[in-house]
């Protein structure tokens, strides 16, 4: 215990401010104003000065000057518009009914493969998640789509729901990610270069899943029955249904995002563009009417206002830890393991992927990923390569219980059709080529650096 020699009375106050809030979200207060309950409790302690409290009373304290400059400064920051503009993208693209389109031409499109269905669902999961970082949304529409489509062609309910389930998560590390905005915004990172940096681990996290599915799907037919060819329409409909269906999506996506990753446009104004093109396919389709536009326009404020109160809570949370030099804490502890860079890296990642059984993304980015941001510099590992590897690791959070989010998401829309224990059997496969794709992405670290490095440097 030699570290702990040095570590003061406030330092373990700082480390009991974030031990008591795991425990107070655990009992299913909201995180946003359990942060904001939390700085202004510890911030009192932290900023209380006897004179200031005398002359002017309770609300004489720092804490709540801080809180007010983090709610402007959060407003302030121009990355974050970006995060309202996806959102309403992801949205329209959703209720216009593109997806669906998009499902039911890809779906016919890979009729000969093992698992068309499944590999159609993976597919469409990787195309909308590049108009949308939202999982909820992602998960719930393929829940309605392709997982009874998967059933109903005699598909196993388990293999049905790891499918969709694993490839609604995609979205949260496929550009444009919204959690990977929240992390360029809490590590002051690019957003341009994140995207980029996560482009091929993100492709390459959904060809794992795809060849995942085919394999299994090969070696038991069972599980995923090929479709009756009088269901198969003929070749020009179906080359004819696909152009009509994914061009325009195609067309809107990549000047999204290669106006991002070519450094035309700064996240903000791509996503403007993609808010934009995804109105013009609304219109295109003739799907567009005041009532969706109205609920697109409600859950985009919805969303972005949970995003903004988290921030300002935050980084209230984060300044009254570290006045309090709570991370002073952690660095020591890890600095007397002497530890090599790669077991830094595997300790973090398994701190992580166990903080994701119980804990969401947002709560683990917000606010355990700045605790360990001071020792990746330490250790000399690159915060980009470092945030990737972070964005795979989530992608469990969403498929192992007891929170599961994407789990609950399809036993929601499909209510007494599938257990939530078959939905869980189903997504462990595919926890499996997570963890695979981590390894991967470790000791092939260039999937995450050769492409911001090329498009940047």
């Amino acid at each position: 215990m030699e570290w702990a020699a040095n570590i003061t009375t406030a330092n373990w106050v700082g480390l009991l401010q974030v031990t008591l809030f795991v425990f107070i979200i655990l009992l299913g207060f909201p995180m946003a104003f359990t942060l904001l309950a939390m700085s202004v409790i510890f911030g009192y302690y932290a900023f209380f000065d006897a004179k200031l409290f005398a002359e002017v009373g309770v609300f004489g304290n720092r804490i709540f000057d801080l809180i007010v400059k983090n709610a402007f400064s959060t407003m302030e920051n121009h990355v974050l518009i970006a995060i309202p503009l996806f959102l309403f993208m992801g949205y329209i693209v959703e209720k216009a009914g593109i997806v669906a389109r998009l499902f039911n031409a890809i779906r016919v499109a890979t009729y000969k493969l093992p698992g068309s269905l499944a590999v159609a669902s993976l597919i469409t999961c990787t195309i909308f998640s590049t108009a949308t970082g939202i999982v909820g949304a992602v998960v719930t529409l393929m829940g309605l789509l392709a997982w009874p489509a998967m059933v109903n062609n005699g598909y196993n309910k388990q293999f049905a729901s790891g499918v969709v389930t694993a490839g609604g998560c995609l979205g949260i590390l496929i550009p444009p990610s919204i959690m990977f905005i929240v992390y360029a915004v809490v590590a002051a990172l690019s957003p341009l270069r994140l995207f980029a940096a996560a482009m091929l681990p993100g492709l390459m996290l959904a060809g794992l899943y795809i060849i995942y599915v085919i394999v299994a799907a090969s070696l038991n037919p069972k599980l995923a029955p090929k479709p009756k060819l009088s269901e198969i329409p003929p070749r020009a409909k179906i080359y004819k249904d696909l152009v009509v269906s994914f061009l325009p999506l195609f067309l809107i996506i990549v000047l999204v995002l290669g106006s991002i990753l070519g450094g035309l446009a700064t996240a903000s104004e791509a996503a403007a563009v993609g808010a934009v093109g995804a109105l013009g396919l609304a219109f295109f389709y003739k799907t567009m009417n005041w009532n969706m536009f109205k609920d697109s326009i409600y859950l985009t404020a919805r969303s972005s206002t949970m995003i903004i109160w988290l921030f300002v809570g935050s980084s209230s949370f984060a300044s009254v830890f570290a006045y309090l030099g709570g991370q002073d804490i952690f660095d020591a502890f890890f600095k007397s393991l002497d530890l090599k860079p790669w077991q830094f890296l595997v300790i973090t990642q398994i701190i992580i992927f166990v903080l994701g059984w119980p804990l969401e993304w947002t709560e683990i980015i917000i606010i355990f990923v700045p605790i360990f941001l001071p020792l990746v510099k330490y250790y000399g590992i690159d915060p980009y390569f470092f945030g990737i590897l972070i964005g795979l690791n989530l992608q469990t959070s969403f498929l192992s219980p007891p929170m599961a989010m994407a789990a609950f998401y399809l036993k929601g829309v499909q209510g007494d059709k599938v257990s939530l224990q078959e939905i869980f059997k189903g997504g462990y496969p595919f926890i499996f080529m997570v963890i695979f794709a981590m390894f991967l992405l470790y000791n092939f670290q260039g999937l995450s650096t050769w492409l911001p490095k090329y498009l940047f440097d």
